[in-house]
């Protein structure tokens, strides 16, 4: 694992594999570990670069709101760095938000996408919801986040045959530096980029978990719908991580797409 300065701040990196390359971006209050099983998966027919974004893990977490352009000329300043041409992108969550921005901002870098868990527009009416969680991190830090966050996330039943994951994610969500859930989230609270999609040239696969109530189907429905010839895939059983709950199927439906 790496660090290296990038548009004014550091980012914490790590490579494993070998072939062509695929970038991977986790959530927010996630960092680089979320994707070690499919990272582990991929290693042997790819080269695996995977990143704490701006604000998350070992990455820096500057004060004020960060913007999407912001956190995707991160990924193409750390692309820079490593001289790396092309990657496919694979990104769950905010990192799909980050993948759609990419792919429209810097196109002839991006293979092929995956956007997973994700949306193109966060509505009006969910401003509110942004703001009170902005409010409760300010006052109390990440670690108020984790018993709501890890009930979003995971399904009832995963949560209660699966504690050392909850431990392992819980510990995540807690660590996250109230700086970076503040900006990330002053990206999320404001993103509409429906009606730009498009224009994403790049073979799209987009993944939803059937019982995902913070991005549910419907809003990977409208992504697919929007990029020329993106195929949806939704994984039953499975809430908003639905790589940690369903990996075999989740890491089965990524290998198969990049590897067509």
């Amino acid at each position: 694992m790496i660090d290296v300065d990038v548009n004014g701040i550091s980012i914490h990196y790590r490579i494993e594999g070998s072939g062509p390359w695929v970038t991977l971006s986790h959530s927010l209050t996630c960092d680089l570990t979320l994707w070690d099983e499919l990272a582990a998966a991929l290693a042997p027919s790819f080269t695996v670069l995977r990143y704490d974004t701006r604000g998350h893990g070992n990455s820096s977490a500057p004060q004020g709101t960060y913007s999407f352009d912001q956190l995707a000329a991160d990924v193409v300043g750390l692309l820079d760095v490593l001289d790396v041409e092309s990657t496919h992108f694979l990104g769950l969550s905010m990192g799909g938000m980050i993948g759609q921005h990419l792919a429209l901002a810097a196109p002839q870098r991006v293979d092929k996408l995956v956007i997973a868990s994700s949306t193109s527009r966060i509505p009006p009416e969910a401003g509110p919801l942004w703001d009170e969680r902005i409010a409760t991190v300010r006052a109390q830090g990440c670690a108020a986040m984790v018993e709501g966050t890890l009930g979003r996330w995971f399904t009832p039943g995963f949560r209660a045959a699966r504690p050392e994951a909850m431990a392992r994610i819980g510990k995540l969500i807690a660590a996250t530096p109230a700086a970076g859930y503040i900006g990330c989230a002053g990206a999320i609270r404001t993103l509409d980029i429906t009606a730009q999609l498009g224009a994403i040239a790049a073979p799209t696969l987009v993944i939803a978990g059937a019982d995902d109530p913070g991005t549910p189907p419907a809003m990977s429905e409208v992504i697919a719908a929007a990029i020329p010839g993106a195929r949806l895939e939704i994984i039953p059983s499975a809430s908003h991580l639905c790589c940690i709950e369903q990996p075999e199927i989740f890491n089965r439906l990524v290998r198969d797409f990049l590897e067509d």
